[in-house]
């Protein structure tokens, strides 16, 4: 009986294999790329062999939702190539006219933009053609650029919707397809923001109608035009620039005299970002000339993320040479800022946490008046600022906000939820994600944020100060608020399912000795937020852990934030320590919930 159950399972075994063969080259057949029909074919050759490729490249579809689409380059309808992008694009201009149909029957209007990955501009140009094949005015950027730039153009242009073609900071296998709306679709506070529930569903809705063909890969019904879309010249490029220079006050923050290291990570972001410093006065600039130029490879790093370990040590050797006061930098499509500082403690060049540049920036904003670029309200006065930070991020934001009278508001995680808030003056995330100037790009820009952080640095090397002194001083005001995250990348997406459960049945009841108070179910929502997959918890002395899914990455992921109350100047040494172990501690406890401690 052993014999024949061996056998049936070979025998099921080829016939998957051999499905999968058949998949595979109905959509070689049909592929309008050369290079993924070849390297298909490669596949299905090999497929005896080994089918866990060619399995993975065919399971299931490539599923659209709020962060678009994101996923590894290559053939079959897993993957990131032209089959995949061409419905997406259809399926969005299907979902504009919609809904130009429901409002006065308008022409809608949209603009892409391309990083400098592998096929963006292929994508992005693609994209256009069916856009203007469909009757949506299209506007094309004229070459790679900074995701901020495309998300500008989205409100300069009055544009119903943007496609950005980028994976941002994600390995150089990787491409994506973001997509933003505004004009017309939607309500004013929404105008250029990431796409939200119900968007992404009708969007997915019209994809899969436009892929239910009878032959895999074939997109022939979808029509493409050989022209009738504008390529945009450099005026909007030179108005983006000249829009973000002008948010530095040169007459109430005049201090230049700044020396920045600024790398660019193999991106798109050096030419616009070293633009934006020179407009505003900051010309004692550094580029790492190893990183300077769009690279798609990403040769000089394991990972284009400016928060990976080893990502900025090239910048921090070239500060230590040529003697920098700060370090810039930008991911791949420069919508991320990471800061660079020599510690006086140390005598070692720091990279900031992400809570860290949102505190200095917020303290910034609010000696500024809150508003980087003026803000009134409906009926013409000066509005109430409002600053706003995802729920994963610090809790020193709504202390910053409350002293200097502002408003606050904590969202889900993504600027496409902190960009939505009402009167929004300046929003982040941990994740190095900032948005300074929300009239511009409603969106986090790396660019802008990076230029308000020179302006800030200047002004207090003027004043013999630095940034870790504004730090210090926020610790003396509020307590030290010190956060760190576990980032646990998993094989396969089940595992992530499987600890939260566990975390689900099994509550933590303490962390780091101190009893959980409050435990919220995010998946539940609540009075303030939209349901999201996570799991909160708040102990008695105030330490915070939430613990969720990544959007965009195969991870888990938990946030954790201790404050230690600090009487003193002279207590802020003995406070960082009982932070880092009591962060320690917590790291340890989490691990423990998840069912880590042996790994």
């Amino acid at each position: 009986m052993r014999h024949l159950n061996d056998a049936r399972s070979e025998s099921n075994a080829a016939l998957e294999v051999a499905a999968l063969q058949e998949a595979a080259g109905q959509w070689a057949s049909h592929d309008p790329d050369p290079a993924t029909a070849a390297a298909l074919r490669s596949m299905i050759d090999g497929a005896a062999a080994d089918p866990a490729e060619l399995a993975d490249s065919f399971a299931g579809n490539l599923q659209f939702g709020t962060a678009g689409l994101r996923a590894a380059m290559g053939p079959g309808p897993n993957r990131m190539n032209k089959v995949v992008v061409r419905r997406a694009a259809a399926g969005v201009a299907a979902h504009l006219l919609a809904l130009a149909s429901q409002d006065g029957a308008y022409r809608p209007r949209a603009v892409v933009g391309f990083d400098a990955r592998h096929n963006s501009a292929d994508f992005a140009r693609e994209t256009a053609a069916i856009f203007a094949a469909a009757g949506v005015e299209t506007f094309l950027m004229p070459a790679p650029l900074p995701t901020p730039v495309l998300a500008y153009a989205v409100r300069a242009l009055d544009c119903e919707a943007g496609i950005m073609v980028t994976a941002s900071h994600n390995p150089r296998q990787d491409n994506g397809y973001k997509v933003y709306l505004g004009g017309r679709a939607v309500a004013p506070e929404a105008r250029g923001v990431q796409i939200v529930a119900p968007h992404d569903s009708l969007i997915a809705g019209h994809i899969a109608e436009v892929s239910n063909t009878k032959q895999l890969g074939d997109t022939s019904g979808i029509s493409m035009a050989e022209s009738g879309w504008t390529v945009l010249g450099p005026e909007l490029v030179a108005g983006y620039i000249k829009a973000v220079a002008e948010l530095a006050d040169a007459k109430a923050f005049p201090d230049r005299d700044l020396k920045i290291v600024h790398t660019s990570m193999h991106g798109v972001g050096h030419e616009t970002a070293l633009a934006v410093l020179a407009h505003a006065g900051f010309t004692n600039v550094h580029p790492v000339p190893e990183q300077t130029h769009p690279d798609p490879e990403f040769p000089t790093v394991a990972f284009p993320n400016p928060e990976e370990p080893g990502a900025m040590d090239l910048a921090f050797a070239l500060a230590g040479k040529v003697g920098a006061d700060i370090v810039l930098a930008n991911d791949p499509d420069a919508d991320r800022a990471a800061v660079g500082a020599l510690d006086p403690a140390t005598g070692k060049w720091h990279q900031l946490h992400g809570d860290q540049v949102g505190a200095l920036l917020g303290a910034h904003l609010a000696a500024r008046g809150g508003w980087a670029t003026g803000g009134t309200a409906a009926d013409g006065t000066a509005a109430t600022p409002v600053f706003a930070n995802s729920i994963v991020s610090s809790r020193l934001l709504a202390k910053i906000a409350q002293e200097a009278g502002f408003g606050h508001v904590q969202t889900l995680t993504g600027f496409k939820w902190i960009s939505r808030v009402p009167g929004l003056a300046f929003g982040y995330e941990e994740a190095l994600g900032y948005c300074v100037a929300p009239e511009l790009v409603r969106d986090k820009d790396g660019i802008s944020a990076g230029l308000l952080i020179a302006e800030m640095a200047a002004r207090l090397k003027a004043a013999g100060r630095t940034l870790f002194d504004v730090l210090d001083e926020l610790a003396l005001s509020h307590g030290l608020h010190s956060s760190t995250q576990i980032s646990i990348r998993v094989e396969e997406i089940s595992d992530i399912a499987d600890m939260m459960a566990r975390l689900r049945a099994q509550p933590p009841a303490r962390f780091d000795g101190s009893p959980v108070t409050v435990l919220t179910d995010l998946s539940e929502g609540t009075p303030e937020l939209p349901a999201t997959d996570g799991m909160s918890y708040l102990t008695d002395n105030g330490t915070r852990v939430i613990v969720r899914p990544s959007g965009t990455e195969p991870k888990l992921k938990a946030y954790l934030e201790v404050i230690v109350p600090v009487a003193g100047q002279e207590e802020l040494g003995q406070a960082r320590q009982e932070a880092q172990r009591a962060l320690a501690a917590v790291v340890q406890d989490v691990r423990t919930a998840l069912g880590l401690e042996s790994l």
